[in-house]
């Protein structure tokens, strides 16, 4: 409807139009507003100022501001207009294009509600607890005002229902994160990680966005009963790389690999003619294996048993069994080294030369030589 008053066109509104309006006044529970060429003022409720509770109207709106408006009522001196009415018509078509394609946008967090956050998109956005991270998290007030990555997943125009997840984004990113890094790391390498979590059967560790593996028996040199006996979750860690698994994102790792092994520099650590203390860990037809230090064995050949002959090693030894052993050879490259009990017990009985010809009499009887005896018989246990 158009009056004219004073040469002037005066339009007066009717319910559904969009005005354009300039702020007068902003009181505490309404905004005035005046409109070009209308005799009416206009009015804007709180509760028409944002899709979300809003205390003050202040706090959406200041004076000068330029505002699109929606006709909700006219009465005989003022228009009653909606803010929120204009942005969330903007809102909903906005919206739909960013579900249909899928895109991340930004948004800031507006309030902190009972089972999730809000932000305002000129429509209220939700975003329930369950969909903001990847992980659980037992305190939100540390997310007021903080601004989301978000992606639309949920959208109901007339239930005006929008529901957003950051926790989704997260996790696209982390899937492409981890597609670069399966295709970058190389068996072999040696890299940093931090101990994720503990199974029976091994650790998983983070290399910068992807789990992988640390089988139990890759964890230590040692034996170990279970993995919490030398790793801890949140731990940084070398490992390095045994295999990688692309087709199912799998990814074996070892920490084993990157210590030093049980036979580094055993020369520095054992002599010949050193008289040690270790404990029998295995009886073979040709001697006992007996472990001086974790990890490292060294051979008692049947000959170096006792001073008296013997068909087995069981006749006198037992697996598990502590025995004090003389150090009579210390091969390092091919990592033997070879033992003596007999060397530290006296003979009853026998002279040296009669030592002598029992030795000659076990080297002459197999056709070779004792130490080309163990040497060989090493070589097939490895």
């Amino acid at each position: 409807m158009v009056e004219e008053l004073n040469n002037v066109h005066v339009e007066t509104p009717e319910v559904g139009d969009i005005l354009k309006g300039i702020v007068t006044k902003v009181e505490e529970k309404q905004v005035i507003v005046e409109i070009e060429n209308c005799k009416h003022t206009g009015i804007i409720p709180i509760s028409e100022l944002s899709s979300l509770h809003v205390e003050k109207a202040s706090d959406v709106t200041s004076e000068n501001d330029q505002l699109e408006l929606k006709v909700l009522k006219v009465e005989d001196e003022a228009l009653v207009l909606s803010k929120r009415a204009v942005d969330a018509e903007k809102a909903w078509d906005a919206l739909e294009q960013k579900f249909e394609s899928k895109e991340v946008f930004d948004a800031e967090v507006k309030d902190v509600v009972k089972g999730g956050l809000v932000v305002d998109l000129g429509v209220r956005g939700f975003i329930p607890a369950s969909l903001v991270e990847a992980h659980y998290v037992e305190d939100f007030s540390d997310y007021m005002n903080k601004t989301l990555s978000l992606i639309v997943v949920e959208l109901d125009r007339e239930k005006n229902r929008v529901i957003l997840s950051h926790r989704a984004v997260i996790e696209q990113q982390q899937t492409q994160k981890k597609s670069v890094l399966l295709e970058s790391v190389k068996v072999g390498t040696t890299i940093e990680g931090t101990v994720q979590r503990l199974t029976d059967f091994g650790a998983f560790v983070d290399i910068g966005g992807i789990d992988g593996l640390v089988h139990i028996s890759q964890l230590s040199h040692n034996h170990i009963e279970k993995p919490s006996d030398v790793v801890e979750e949140g731990q940084k860690v070398s490992v390095k790389v045994l295999a990688v698994d692309r087709d199912n994102e799998r990814i074996s790792l070892s920490i084993k690999e990157t210590l030093p092994g049980p036979w580094s520099n055993i020369t520095d650590k054992v002599k010949t003619g050193d008289v040690l203390e270790g404990a029998v860990k295995r009886l073979v037809s040709f001697g006992a294996f007996v472990e001086i230090f974790p990890g490292v064995e060294g051979l008692v050949h049947i000959s170096q048993i006792s001073h008296k002959h013997i068909a087995t090693p069981q006749e006198v030894l037992d697996v598990n069994q502590t025995v004090k052993v003389k150090v009579l050879d210390v091969n390092e490259s091919e990592q033997r080294i070879s033992l003596s009990i007999r060397e530290l017990e006296e003979s009853p009985n026998a002279s040296a030369e009669d030592v002598s010809n029992y030795q000659a009499q076990e080297e002459s009887s197999s056709g070779f030589q004792l130490g080309e005896m163990i040497g060989d018989q090493l070589k097939k246990l490895k």
